[in-house]
């Protein structure tokens, strides 16, 4: 049935229904032009450059350091970001990023549905460049069907073969691109020129190159719509005040000819504004129809409204026909009742506000953390041995961290055990002195720790005991808990 048909209830025209399985058709979208197409040029300039382009930017941390500014060096265990230090036992840091991540995809969801998928995903990022590489080398999809008429073989075989090559290029350098961020990036790139590069680092181009090559080249939106998750999760992220790339068919239907339009508005007779022309159709890079409502495979990249709006220029019919909108206000024009926006409303504000939370407690863990800590693991057998005298002595392997670039040395003391004796092996301190235990610049040490006590222990056998390190020269301390066990 026919969106037209169904006046009297909208809302059934919001859903399409489809086969649960169809064969796949090529699709080759054709160039637009507009506002939407200009934003994601730009936006895919600004992301392809940030990518290929940041390993080669440089952030000066002093001697003996790396100066690439984004590096992921796992030999050193280490991440750098510009200013930023990451050491391993700071991975929480990793996992606040992700938590702000999917907050910012959640919250884009609510104000205007998937605008990650059209603008910013790196899959349709790819894509839309391949497919320019496939326009440019053989024309648009009214070129290459003219190309099949008419141009010969050799010539169809080369412009294939030149696309073909252009596009593996493309994927070699985001595989290459990639690789860079785990190393100096102009050393690499000498020796991979020279061939003397890590076996690895070849092995994780070829990947990523092939990666790259398919999923945009040739797979395209069957990845959008049968190997992303996120379709399907959004859906449950949405209202029906979140707004998405919609076709107004209260005011498109009924649709007919531009000639016949002309002539039915004459006859004061009810004419829509689409001229079925099917433009908004053959602009999709997955190849829906948004004259049929939402659908799964649409990634809302808003193609669809520059190609409507240029056909709705050239016949004399206002833009917009096309465009961002929400469900509600659909229905709301039909029914005669004025349209409603709510971009603030209880979804977005929780959103809002868990990221503001959460990159503030990131923010305040950032600029409080110190370049010292401490860490301390209890040995498990025995937990505690009697010695001679009679006291009680447990043992502990204390790693201690030095992020500062110069070396430093650390007194270390327990609190918690009563007339605790401290005694470091290898380190030997003079009685009744706390041991000294030396740390080389943006390093671990890890020391042999040995507590002993003559105290008569409380009944529990077990006390909280915290070990301080202090450093002798800054000041700056540290601390960690354990237990000390006894009989």
């Amino acid at each position: 049935m026919s969106v037209a048909t169904k006046q009297s209830a909208p809302e059934d025209a919001l859903v399409e229904d489809g086969p649960l399985y169809s064969a796949r058709r090529k699709i080759y979208p054709i160039a637009v032009h507009g506002t939407f197409r200009r934003i994601k040029w730009a936006l895919l300039v600004v992301t392809l450059g940030i990518y290929y382009l940041l390993p080669f930017v440089r952030w000066d941390r002093g001697p003996g350091a790396p100066s690439q500014a984004v590096l992921v060096d796992f030999p050193n265990r280490r991440f750098y970001f510009f200013f930023i230090e990451i050491w391993p036992q700071e991975i929480y840091y990793l996992t606040g990023l992700l938590i702000l991540a999917a907050l910012i995809l959640f919250l884009m969801n609510a104000v205007a549905g998937r605008l990650w998928c059209g603008y910013l995903c790196p899959q349709t990022v790819w894509t839309d460049l391949f497919q320019a590489i496939e326009r440019m080398v053989e024309g648009d999809p009214r070129e290459r069907r003219e190309k099949l008429k008419h141009a010969s073989k050799a010539q169809r075989a080369f412009e294939a073969a030149s696309k073909h090559v252009l596009w593996l290029m493309v994927a070699w350098w985001t595989g290459g691109a990639w690789v860079l961020y785990f190393a100096d990036a102009p050393t690499l790139v000498m020796e991979l020129l020279k061939g003397q590069a890590p076996l690895v680092a070849y092995a994780w181009i070829g990947i990523l190159t092939f990666t790259t090559y398919v999923l945009a080249g040739h797979m395209r939106e069957q990845v959008c719509t049968y190997m992303c998750p996120w379709p399907r999760i959004q859906a449950a992220l949405t209202d029906e005040y979140a707004l998405n790339v919609t076709y107004k068919y209260d005011r498109g239907e009924p649709r007919c000819s531009f000639k016949k339009g002309e002539a039915l508005r004459k006859q004061a007779l009810p004419a829509g504004d689409c001229i079925d022309c099917g433009q908004c159709v053959a602009a999709c890079p997955t190849g829906v129809d948004i004259r049929k409502g939402l659908q799964l495979d649409c990634i809302q990249c808003g193609l669809c409204i520059d190609a409507c709006d240029t056909v709705m220029t050239k016949v004399g019919r206002p833009a917009g026909l096309i465009g961002y909108d929400t469900d509600m206000n659909v229905l709301a024009r039909i029914e005669g009742k004025p349209e409603v926006r709510k971009v603030l409303r209880p979804r977005t504000l929780l959103y809002a506000g868990l990221i503001g939370v959460t990159g503030a407690i990131m923010l305040a863990a950032l600029a409080t953390r110190g370049t010292e800590s401490v860490a301390v693991m209890h040995d498990r057998n025995p937990l505690f041995v009697q010695l001679s005298d009679g006291s009680i002595r447990n043992a502990y392997t204390v790693r201690l961290v030095n992020k500062e670039r110069v070396p430093r040395r650390f007194a270390i003391a327990v609190e918690g055990v009563p007339d605790a004796v401290v005694e470091v092996v290898g380190e030997p301190s003079a009685p009744g002195t706390a041991p000294v235990i030396p740390v080389g610049p943006d390093q671990t040490f890890e020391a042999r720790v040995l507590v002993s006590t003559h105290a008569k222990l409380p009944a529990e056998a077990s006390l909280t005991v915290t070990f301080r390190i202090t450093d002798v020269e800054g000041g700056r301390a540290a601390t960690a808990s354990d237990h000390f066990k006894g009989p």
